[in-house]
């Protein structure tokens, strides 16, 4: 039930967010709106207002906004309608009306975060030497080490922070290292012997390799508190740095350095969502803003049917100065649909998949 909820909430607001990006720069183009939709599949409830009909539909894993005159073969319209037709709008108003559906999900994620910093403050971590997780079967869980357990010394040297923990374990050559823990309230005292373990960076790429005993860092957060520029600057960090993150995803992707099984789909979200939520509020808002960039990049790339396929047209009528044959237009947004469709059941697949293990 709170995974449901939290999916609702989280992705029904994000494609609100998006479809409202095109709606608005219709508007602001003069373009007519016929339908205003959260959601596919069969009407569930709705109203029309003036030329625009409001509807939400069955199947809340999307949504659209239908301009007149937006389809390839609905571009022959009567003279004096031509001036309410998507198609009739010039090449740079029809890109801005493309193109505000994912910058709208970029500054949503970037006023989320800016009021979010400016009420909360500014996250920042707190170097301590405290153990958060111990791997299974590893050198520390051998010699005895648990969670929380602070490191205080290493061979006798103080460990103030946990690079000296890290600097301790890797320069140890391998050789038993005798440490100073504090375990409620009581020093301990535990010898282990490190071994040398490939470094993966959050891809799973092997980056370096190095002496280490298998410990995970405590993580410890404090909240600064900011300014208005302190919360607008942090807010485009945290951003773009979502934007590098979810662009680097999609190479690796591709590379197959990320495994086409980790691939997920709505189920994923939910579950995602709901852990997010049960965790806090504020775990959720970061995974909504993440979402966000994920949805609003996802939607530029140049596949027919998403943003970016509209897009890559449009570029190539600008090119020409023509736009590109109906024909072509159609077929090329049939194939998308049909690859959209695949990748659909194949995240489906995966979901599935990942409940019954």
């Amino acid at each position: 039930m709170n995974s449901a909820f939290s999916f609702i909430l989280v992705l029904g607001l994000l494609i609100f967010v998006h479809e409202l990006g095109h709606f608005l720069f219709a508007k602001l183009f003069g373009v007519r709106v016929l339908k205003f939709s959260l959601g596919f599949g069969p009407r569930l409830c709705g109203k029309t207002v003036g030329e625009t009909e409001y509807v939400i539909s069955a199947v809340p894993l999307g949504g659209y906004v239908k301009m007149f005159g937006e389809n390839p073969d609905e571009q022959d319209v009567p003279a004096a309608d031509k001036a309410v037709s998507f198609a009739h709008k010039s090449v740079a108003q029809r890109f801005g009306i493309v193109l505000a559906g994912p910058a709208f999900n970029f500054l949503f994620t970037l006023v989320l975060f800016f009021f979010l910093f400016l009420i909360q403050g500014v996250p920042e971590s707190v170097d301590t030497t405290r153990i958060g997780k111990v791997n299974d079967n590893s050198p520390a869980a051998i010699g005895g080490l648990v969670a929380n357990d602070v490191i205080l010394e290493i061979n006798g040297t103080a460990t103030k922070g946990w690079s000296d923990v890290l600097e301790g374990v890797k320069n140890s050559g391998g050789k038993k290292i005798s440490m100073l823990v504090l375990r409620d309230n009581q020093e301990i005292p535990v010898e282990l012997t490190p071994q040398i373990d490939k470094v993966k960076n959050i891809y799973g790429e092997e980056v370096d390799e190095r002496y280490m005993i298998g410990i995970v860092r405590y993580d410890d957060l404090r909240y600064v508190p900011t300014g208005l520029s302190g919360a607008m600057k942090n807010a485009g960090l945290q951003t773009w740095g979502f934007i590098e993150l979810t662009v680097t995803g999609f190479v690796k992707i591709i590379q197959q350095v990320i495994p086409a099984s980790e691939l997920g789909g709505p189920i994923l979200i939910a579950q995602i969502a709901g852990q997010q939520m049960k965790a806090g509020f504020v775990n959720l808002l970061y995974f909504m803003g993440l979402l966000s960039v994920n949805l609003g990049v996802l939607n530029l790339l140049p596949v027919p049917v998403l943003d970016g396929g509209h897009l890559m047209f449009l570029t190539i009528e600008a090119v020409r100065r023509k736009p590109m044959e109906e024909r072509a237009q159609i077929i090329a947004q049939q194939v998308g649909m049909a690859l959209l469709g695949t990748l659909m059941v194949f995240v489906f697949y995966n979901d599935i998949l990942r409940l019954f293990n």
